[in-house]
């Protein structure tokens, strides 16, 4: 399980460091891809394998069946960690989720979350500020 919130940099070559304990469900690989809300997706292969048969699921006959299929995989990138464990970000999908040199990473379960810093701050502030009745109404 991936878990917690990490602030980090870029390196000048695109490279994140991933925090020691993040590192160990990515042994096998890693696929970077848009996410949801501004950020990146970081799967581990096993985990990406699962999404990839949900995706395909859809029915690709349907306008929002492609739509969600084009934006998880037309972008999306295999890669592995190196030695420091650190993965190499195209730089393609930080332009598009704004992503500068800060960065925070949050652990969701199954999948990492690559987010601009301070776009991240502003994202958890309005989360915060919604959580409790999100959380009603999901319970009703």
């Amino acid at each position: 399980m991936l878990l917690g919130e990490h602030d980090h940099s870029l390196d000048d070559k695109n490279r994140l460091t991933l925090p020691a304990k993040l590192r160990d469900g990515l042994h096998e690989g890693v696929v970077v891809t848009r996410g949801m809300d501004g950020c990146l997706y970081a799967y581990p292969a096993l985990e990406w394998d699962r999404l990839v048969q949900r995706i395909r699921s859809l029915d690709p006959l349907s306008r929002e069946g492609r739509m969600m299929q084009r934006h998880f995989f037309s972008g999306a990138v295999r890669g592995e960690l190196d030695k420091q464990g650190r993965m190499v970000l195209p730089a393609a999908l930080l332009e598009r989720a704004g992503i500068a040199r800060e960065v925070t990473i949050a652990g969701v379960d199954d999948h990492l979350e690559i987010w601009d810093r301070a776009r991240w701050q502003a994202h958890m502030h309005e989360v915060e500020g919604s959580a409790e009745d999100v959380a009603e109404r999901l319970a009703n």
